[in-house]
């Protein structure tokens, strides 16, 4: 482990753990997509992929732009997270219930990834990396747009789910 005697040493570990959170993902997503059985919920990941391989590219670049490789650091707070994706993938069940659960797991991801982006563009903004803000901040931008998707196409499969309001209002007609 680098020393960390500086605000860019943080940011250059932050950058690390980033790209490595993100390499696994692009590994992670296509088996979560494989898994799900909502359709609106196999699109979103599927999309996801793509941003997230976007993210790779623009982690490289920041990297770049700080002199330094974005290699170096497994990031072991996601690789923990995947690890309790794959958990909800090996479970058997009704479907609805099931993609809920790929839901959980999918935010749970986002939330991680969303906090290692703002720590790490608070620390660009510190030392005045106005390109790589920029850049973080896309990225940022797509988490919360994936976590919000995720969140919308959970409340649409839960209103139909065994034991949801619209089937708990139904058992009771």
């Amino acid at each position: 482990m680098a020393d960390k005697n500086a605000i860019q040493d943080l940011l250059s570990d932050e950058i690390k753990d980033l790209y490595s959170a993100e390499k696994q993902l692009t590994k992670a997503i296509p088996k979560m997509a494989k898994g799900s059985n909502d359709p609106s919920l196999k699109a979103a990941l599927s999309a996801h992929l793509k941003e997230t391989q976007t993210q790779v590219t623009r982690l490289e670049q920041a990297a770049g732009l700080l002199g330094i490789k974005p290699t170096g650091k497994k990031c072991v707070g996601m690789e923990g997270c995947i690890k309790e994706g794959s958990e909800a993938l090996a479970e058997d069940g009704n479907e609805a219930v099931l993609d809920l659960g790929i839901i959980g797991a999918g935010g749970r991801v986002e939330h991680y990834e969303m906090a290692g982006y703002m720590t790490a563009i608070s620390l660009a903004q510190c030392i005045g990396a106005a390109e790589v803000v920029s850049l973080l901040k896309a990225s940022l931008a797509e988490e919360e747009a994936a976590d919000k998707k995720l969140r919308q196409i959970g409340a649409t499969i839960s209103s139909s789910a065994p034991g949801g309001a619209a089937t708990a209002k139904a058992s009771r007609a």
